[in-house]
This record gives C-alpha cells, structure tokens and sequence, in this order.
C-alpha cells in the first residue's frame, strides 16, 4: 500500500520562548500563551492530540490518553522567518542568518531597480503592512512610485495599487528584484503586495505573492522527487522552496482554502509528501497584533481537524507543527524566537512524549525514513513513533 505524510505547518503558532531568544530580543515571548487568554480560544481537538502534554503548555490541560507523539521542537538555523524555518522543517540549517535591513536598503541597490522597473521608489523603511499603504498610498496614486519596505525578516517588500499596477506587472518587478537581490543581498523573499481602495480606506488584497531565495542546499523535496516519490504543496509552499522538489502545486488565499484542499488532496491515492502552510495566523492576526483574531483561527482549525483524522487511511501519517513565533501579545509586531509544537498522529503511530527535540530538521528526517526515501539533510528520524 502506498504510504502518504500529510504535513501541516501552522504558520507562526509558536510555544514559548526558544533558549536563545534573548538574542533576538524575545524574551518571554508566547504565542499560543497569549492567545490561550482569549474568550474566542477552544481547541479540544488539539489537546486530545497531546498538545497540553507537551513540555511547558500543561497550562493548556494534559491529555490522559493521548491520542498522538508529541513534541517540543526547537529551531537551530540562525533566524525566525518563514524561509529559514520551513527550510529548516525540510532538512536544511541555515547557519548564517538571511541578510535584513532595519534602516532600509541601500540608494544604489534601488536606483538599479527603479531603472530597470522604469519606476521610482519611496518609503524604504521596516514598516506595518497595512500602516505603509495607509500611508503612502495617497503618494504611489500620484507620483506612480513604488512602495518598498521591509521589515524585522529578511524581505523586500513591494506594495502597489491594482488600478495602478496589474497584479501580473507587480509581479513582473518582483522577478526583477529577485534577480537584483543576489549575493550579500540575497533576502529570503521578495513579496508582491498588491492593494485596492480609496485614500483612507485601502486594503491589501489576496493576491500576494512571494519569491524566494532558492534553497542552499538539498531538502526532503529533492530527496523525495529523485526517489520517485510526489510532493504536493499547499499555500506558499512552492514559493518558499523557490519551485525545487516540487511535483505539484496548489496555490491558496487563506486557512479555510488551505484545509478544503487538504481534504481535497487526502480523497487522492498518491504516495509521498502533501506540505500545507496554514498562512493567516501569522500574516492577518500575529502581525497585526490580534489576539482574539488569532485565537478564532486556531479555534477554527481545531473545528476542523475531525474531518481531516477521520479521512486518514491506515498507512498515513499527519504532522503539525509551526515554522517560527508571532506573539500577538508583544509589543512588536515581528516573528519570535519560539520552539514550535510536533503533533504526529497515524494508526501506525504510537502516543509518546518525544521530548525536546533539537531541530526542526528531524521532521524531515522522520518523513523521509516513513517513506523509505534516502535521506543527506540533517536531523535525525523519530522511529520510534511508528
């Protein structure tokens, strides 16, 4: 019978603070803590996974019987963004940090892109998503400028009005920042930002669009489509990995979009890896700094959860985890230094506390030796939950 992983990244559902975090400015830093103090905050069908169990979220109520492995996993690449963690979730550390840009990028790196964009550029600062467009959108309608920005992750941001510049042209200057970005300048993403609306009322829309910086070196992708096994991606997926080891891809707007396809997707006989990224937790309510926001969307998945555990077939395997921290408890509104959870649920597996493990690496480890695919990435496989 053909063995299928289903793995879930719930993007940014941090718990607690990683043993470096004062590096990175993030002591005490608690996502599922914070959002745990919600009223909107029920998520039985998690806790009955284990997730209470595991070390340090007793708070949240232990489960007497587990019904799945469960762990605590801490993250040992050099950053807390998206890029680094997934990379790192698929076997690649990143012992260098991703290159950021706390006072903007440098004046002769986007002169060059506004020559060969034909555009100017204002802004060039970290900034709020939803506070760059309210503030300097008035000025992209009237001078035709791109909006730049940054923020505490190693990106380069690019924000512009639909009626203005086409989704597809947005695009189009994205590549050509990607291509400009290279060398000490190789940020983990560059993110199209595309908004609609009047002065005063704009809004950003479903159409972002991230490029990313091509892994630097093998991950599981690789190792699972040159044995022949397929990966379908869910969400971002593909654009995080840049395209590499990728067989199929299902592009998604939002969570609930993200768990139709993955139901979708466990009705379809395939033998390998289906890799979802669950993005609104992190880019609608971490970033914003909405708890109760925050709290209703895992609530929401928890709600869904049931469906997805009752479709599973006897050699299946699920995995959740997350790739990193938002607080939306903190006074920042940037990623935190955290560990993340590891649920592993499966009629093969056996309920276990797994301990602390010590990179999220052991996650591709593990996927690829219950596939039986030959593994060169780091961590080491988790066999004895299955």
């Amino acid at each position: 019978m053909k063995k299928r992983v289903f793995l879930i990244v719930l993007d940014s559902v941090g718990i607690g603070e990683a043993k470096d975090a004062s590096a990175f400015g993030d002591l005490g830093a608690h996502t599922v803590k914070s959002i745990s103090r919600s009223p909107y905050f029920a998520i039985p069908n998690l806790l009955s996974l284990g997730l209470g169990n595991i070390q340090g979220l007793s708070f949240l109520g232990k489960a007497e019987a587990p019904r799945a492995a469960f762990a605590r996993v801490a993250e040992r690449s050099a950053g807390k963004d998206t890029t680094i963690g997934h990379w790192e979730i698929a076997g690649l550390v990143s012992e260098k940090p991703l290159p950021t840009y706390p006072q903007g990028f440098p004046w002769e790196l986007l002169e060059e892109f506004s020559r060969l964009t034909g555009r100017e550029v204002i802004c060039n600062k970290p900034y709020s998503g939803t506070e760059v467009i309210k503030d300097y959108g008035d000025e992209h309608l009237r001078t035709g400028a791109l909006i730049v920005y940054t923020s505490a992750d190693s990106v380069f941001q690019i924000a512009a009005h639909e009626s203005l510049v086409p989704t597809e042209t947005l695009y189009e200057y994205c590549r050509i920042a990607r291509d400009l970005l290279t060398g000490e300048h190789a940020v983990g993403r560059v993110i199209a930002r595309p908004f609609i609306g009047e002065s005063g009322n704009y809004k950003r829309t479903a159409n972002r669009r991230d490029f990313s910086l091509e892994p630097t070196g093998e991950t599981l992708l690789d190792f699972l489509q040159s044995a022949g096994r397929e990966v379908l991606s869910i969400g971002k997926i593909r654009d995080i990995f840049a395209g590499r080891g990728i067989t199929e891809s299902y592009p998604t707007h939002s969570n609930e979009e993200g768990v139709e396809t993955l139901m979708k997707l466990q009705k379809r006989d395939f033998h390998g890896l289906c890799f979802a990224n669950l993005v609104d937790f992190d880019m609608l309510y971490g970033h914003r700094n909405d708890i109760d926001g925050y709290a209703k969307a895992l609530s929401a998945f928890d709600g869904w959860l049931p469906s997805f555990l009752a479709g599973m077939g006897e050699e299946d395997l699920l995995l959740i985890t997350a790739d990193h921290g938002c607080d939306p408890g903190d006074i920042s509104t940037d990623h935190t230094r955290e560990n993340v959870p590891l649920l592993l649920y499966g009629k093969k597996v056996t309920p276990a506390d797994l301990g602390v493990r010590e990179t999220f690496a052991d996650l591709a480890a593990t996927v690829a030796a219950y596939l039986g695919v030959a593994y060169g990435g780091a961590g080491n496989a988790i066999k004895e939950a299955f």
